[in-house]
């Protein structure tokens, strides 16, 4: 009796963590680059801010989206290394969740690998394309 309350009580714990897992958000991180400590996706992607954004409102939609693909999640985001907690926060895209920074949509540029940062101060889809610091700024 004592092993399959045993049994019982690890698989409950499993799946309740397993559930928990599964609901994690997206971990946004600060890290160095060429432009001072900026945002990092997973497996260090750069995450942009569109000027043409309001707040909690994205504006890059259709062709712009394709090539500026949104940070999803599919929780509440998770403030990872050097990330404040508090400017950390989603707005709806469809059915999805998109994460904010200080109430900015954040975006990955599509043609980038792990660590590189091409599109930092440059113009396209009509405006311009920012990395962005802790403080949720534009870096210079």
């Amino acid at each position: 009796m004592r092993t399959l309350l045993g049994t019982f009580v690890l698989v409950a714990t499993l799946l309740a963590t397993a559930a928990t897992a599964s609901a994690a958000g997206t971990r946004i991180t600060v890290s160095d680059s060429e432009f001072g400590p900026m945002l990092w996706g997973p497996k260090r992607q750069a995450i942009y801010v569109f000027q043409r954004d309001r707040f909690k409102q994205s504006r890059c939609q259709d062709e712009c989206a394709k090539a500026w693909p949104p940070v999803l999640t599919s929780g509440k985001p998770v403030a990872g290394k050097g990330t404040r907690k508090s400017l950390l926060g989603t707005i709806r895209r469809g059915s999805r969740l998109q994460v904010t920074y200080r109430g900015r949509p954040l975006y990955y540029y599509a043609h980038e690998g792990a660590g590189e940062v091409r599109c930092h101060d440059v113009d396209l889809h009509g405006g311009l394309w920012w990395v962005i610091g802790a403080d949720g700024k534009r870096r210079p």
